[in-house]
Parts: structure tokens; C-alpha cells; sequence
């Protein structure tokens, strides 16, 4: 759970998954708790499929002022499992810190892969979005899973900006991302 006064977070994903979408989302739903935070991508070449970045800080009481990339994230989201084996998704992450993947795998066969030093969840999040949503877009189930993992806003607080993102298909992705933080499960 999030004890820090900055909480720092990278997202890892693929060109359309939603990875900037969820910094984004994540980033409205701690402001409408009070909290100040930001939320930016990673810019590049990115294209459909390949792989790209978006960050978080979240802070429950003073302003941010760094604006730099995030480097040493209290917590990792990794949307596609498959970027583990091309890129180095742990780098800088804290001792302490958290990973949280969409896999299919056990927990525990993830957990034996990664050191110790960290916190592991694991959601098939993939499989969440195709059976509540109909297509495999894992951005708002990795949201749900995310906050089981560290608590870093109440799950609550995403109704609205999911509501407005999202309009008439707010509800399905509400019940993804409720859904995901049910079903995450977490090595400490």
C-alpha cells in the first residue's frame, strides 16, 4: 500500500492499449481526491504494437514540481506480458515496490521469476476485457488491478473520469476495472 508522500508510477504497454489513457485516468481520479498529480507519456516513435511509456505521480499533499521521466517508480504496470522478454520493465524500480502484470501465468510462476525485493500481482486482464468489454484493450482492468495492488486511490474515485472518457461505455469498463481489482492477486 502506498505510505509514500510521492508515489511514482510506470506504465508499460504497447501502441493502443491504452497505457497514456490510464496515466490519465489514474492522474483525474487522485486530483478528485484532493491529491495533486501528473500524468505524461513517454514520446518517440511509438506506433501501433510498439512498445511505449506513460508515467504517474501522485502526491497526497504538496505540489509537484519535478517534471522529469520517471526513473525509480514505487510501482511498474506491465499491460502485455510479453514486453518482460524485450524490455527491461523492472528497471529502477524500488526495493519495495510493486510490480503489477497481466498474465495468464500463476502467481506464483511470476513471482519465481522476479526478485524478491519486490511486490508481485498478477490479473488475467486480457481475458477480463474480452469477456466484459468484447475486445482486448487491458488499459481500465490494469487500473482495477493497480489499485488492489497499492491503494493508491480509493477504486471510487475513477467512476467520473471514466464516465466522461468514456461516455456510454463507462459502465462496462467500470465493471472491467472492478472486476480486475477482485481478481488481482498479490505476493507480498
Amino acid at each position: 500500500m502506498q505510505t509514500a508522500e510521492l508515489f511514482e508510477i510506470r506504465w508499460h504497454g504497447r501502441g493502443g492499449q491504452g497505457a497514456v489513457t490510464s496515466a490519465e485516468l489514474l492522474a483525474r481520479a487522485a486530483i478528485a481526491e484532493g491529491k495533486y498529480a501528473q500524468a505524461f507519456p513517454s514520446f518517440g516513435p511509438e506506433r501501433r504494437g510498439a512498445p511505449v511509456l506513460a508515467f504517474d505521480r501522485i502526491s497526497r499533499n504538496e505540489p509537484i514540481r519535478v517534471r522529469a521521466e520517471i526513473l525509480e517508480p514505487d510501482a511498474i504496470v506491465v499491460l502485455d506480458s510479453g514486453l518482460v522478454s524485450i524490455v527491461n520493465v523492472t528497471s529502477g524500480l524500488k526495493n519495495g515496490g510493486t510490480i503489477v502484470l497481466n498474465t495468464k501465468r500463476t502467481l506464483a510462476d511470476v513471482a519465481a521469476e522476479f526478485d524478491s525485493k519486490w511486490r508481485i500481482a498478477v490479473v488475467d486482464a486480457t481475458h477480463i476485457a474480452q469477456e466484459l468489454l468484447g475486445v482486448n484493450i487491458v488499459n481500465t482492468t490494469m487500473i482495477g488491478a493497480l489499485l488492489k495492488a497499492t491503494g493508491v486511490v480509493d477504486i471510487e474515485s475513477l467512476t467520473e473520469p471514466l464516465n466522461v472518457r468514456f461516455g456510454r461505455l463507462a459502465e462496462r469498463n467500470i465493471n472491467a476495472m472492478k472486476k480486475a481489482f477482485e481478481d488481482t492477486q498479490i505476493k507480498e
